[in-house]
């Protein structure tokens, strides 16, 4: 069931483009302007609207982590933003100066890329904010851009029909004729699927044109086979051109927006038709789902955006894992993972966590250290913020009825392979070992030297504490 719950009306020309962060929704439109709104209330931010283009603004997107924002025109600049305060961060210019048209961030935020009408392709550096890379579609204009999410590839569409999937050094990997009369959008979805066979790892991708028609396909890429584009099937429904196409954030459902005013939500497995929304008056431009909340967003030529509520068929934000208490979070998939992420205000970690395949085992072992060198994590602020909702899921799995000398005195956590020091206290196994490692050579609990490293293992205690876990499981 999709529900419409708010209209946003602030444009005073059409609406080209929105985009999701995980707390916003920014909208674009011919009238030179982009548009923040909290998603809390739909409440336009104080610093909107955002002014600076000096043409109508093609297209906008958010940085993963929501805290930047760019925006692309017909004046041939891709402008970013500081997407807490509005501040004007950098105006790339197109070296051709043509019009750009869309415009992309990867995944980790390390590269955006530009598109223009001419064809031409630009990959800014985000930390220098400077050209990075530069190259050309094959023919016609630069429409359509996605990023797969492990961020390695990116595909443009182009004026021309053509689907051309491109490394992260710019060199094209594999082009494809698509749609007859031009591509106008596409889109990967954020969750990839093994092929079961061989081990490797495709993208779902979903592409639209002006052949009314949306398809979808299967990017395979692995390092020694390049890249290979697979047709998948063809979504009927629409009467004219398709205009937009997205995934929602479980890769479940996909949304099209097309001229023939009409909103079409499918299901990816089947291709079955959801809903068809038909509140706007004329061609719908763009369709996005928020990340992580039940919303879908939809804006037209109409001026407006409408905002839609629909019922998940995945736990999500708002309703998370809801049977945390049935399923162990060392049991936790990837999928509960995300869940719960979102519903910590930690959405923005979703694709990260995903890259990385953190289920519920991995997320528990986690520490400031992963998160900073493997995880890439570079803020103090946001690893400490992780760490902390990964502690309080920790003292959670602790009852306060545990008792005392289940817990070992180093971590205070349930013991899982208790070991005996030479001082006569247990331990768990891999953190005495660390402290040891270390060379510390004193007692954790009476700062008095350890006479000897022996480590013996403490069999009762082990067998204690799982007679006790299996009470609590009862």
């Amino acid at each position: 069931m999709a529900t419409l719950v708010h209209t946003l009306a602030d444009h005073s020309d059409d609406v080209n483009y929105c985009a999701f962060s995980s707390s916003c929704l920014a909208t674009c439109s011919l009238d030179k302007t982009i548009r923040v709104y909290s998603l809390n209330n739909f409440t336009e931010l104080p610093y909107s609207p955002l002014k600076g283009h000096t043409y109508g603004v093609h297209c906008c997107c958010f940085s993963p982590s929501g805290r930047v924002l760019a925006s692309c025109s017909t004046d041939g600049t891709t402008m970013v933003w500081d997407a807490g305060d509005g501040r004007v961060l950098a105006v790339l210019a197109q070296p051709s100066g043509s019009p750009v048209r869309v415009c992309r961030f990867s995944p980790d935020s390390t590269y955006l890329v530009s598109g223009a009408a001419d064809g031409s392709l630009v990959l800014w550096n985000m930390q220098s904010l400077k050209l990075y890379r530069s190259g050309n579609v094959k023919d016609g204009s630069s429409v359509a851009c996605a990023f797969s999410p492990n961020g390695n590839f990116f595909v443009t569409g182009s004026s021309c029909g053509d689907l051309t999937i491109w490394d992260d050094k710019m060199r094209c990997l594999c082009n494809e004729k698509a749609h007859d009369l031009g591509v106008t959008c596409c889109d990967i979805s954020s969750q990839p699927v093994s092929d079961g066979e061989h081990g490797f790892r495709y993208f779902q991708m979903a592409s639209c044109g002006q052949d009314n028609q949306i398809k979808l396909w299967l990017i395979l890429f692995a390092d020694f086979l390049g890249a290979e584009l697979k047709y998948k099937y063809t979504l009927n429904g629409h009467s004219a051109p398709v205009l937009a196409c997205a995934f929602s954030y479980d890769g479940q459902m996909l949304v099209s927006g097309s001229v023939d005013k009409c909103v079409i939500i499918y299901e990816t497995t089947t291709g079955n038709t959801l809903h068809t929304l038909s509140q706007h008056t004329r061609y719908v431009t763009t369709c996005a789902f928020a990340p992580c909340r039940p919303l879908l967003a939809t804006g037209s030529m109409d001026k407006t955006v409408n905002i839609w509520h629909f019922d998940l068929k995945q736990p999500c934000a708002a309703n998370t894992v809801e049977n945390e208490s049935e399923v162990a979070v060392e049991d936790w998939s990837e999928d509960d993972v995300s869940a719960w992420l979102c519903a910590q205000d930690l959405a923005d970690f979703v694709g990260l966590f995903k890259r990385n395949n953190i289920d519920g085992k991995e997320l528990l072992n986690l520490t400031k250290e992963s998160l900073a060198n493997e995880l890439n994590i570079e803020s103090l602020g946001l690893r400490s913020k992780v760490l902390q909702k990964i502690e309080e899921l920790r003292m959670k799995l602790i009852s306060v009825t545990v008792p005392d000398e289940f817990l070992c005195p180093i971590t205070r956590e349930l013991m899982k392979d208790p070991v005996i020091a030479a001082d006569g206290y247990s331990y768990e196994k891999d953190a005495i070992e660390n402290w040891i490692s270390n060379k510390r050579r004193s007692s954790p609990m009476t700062n008095l030297p350890l006479p000897s490293l022996v480590l013996t293992p403490n069999r009762t205690l082990k067998m204690a504490i799982s007679r006790w876990l299996e009470t609590q499981q009862k």
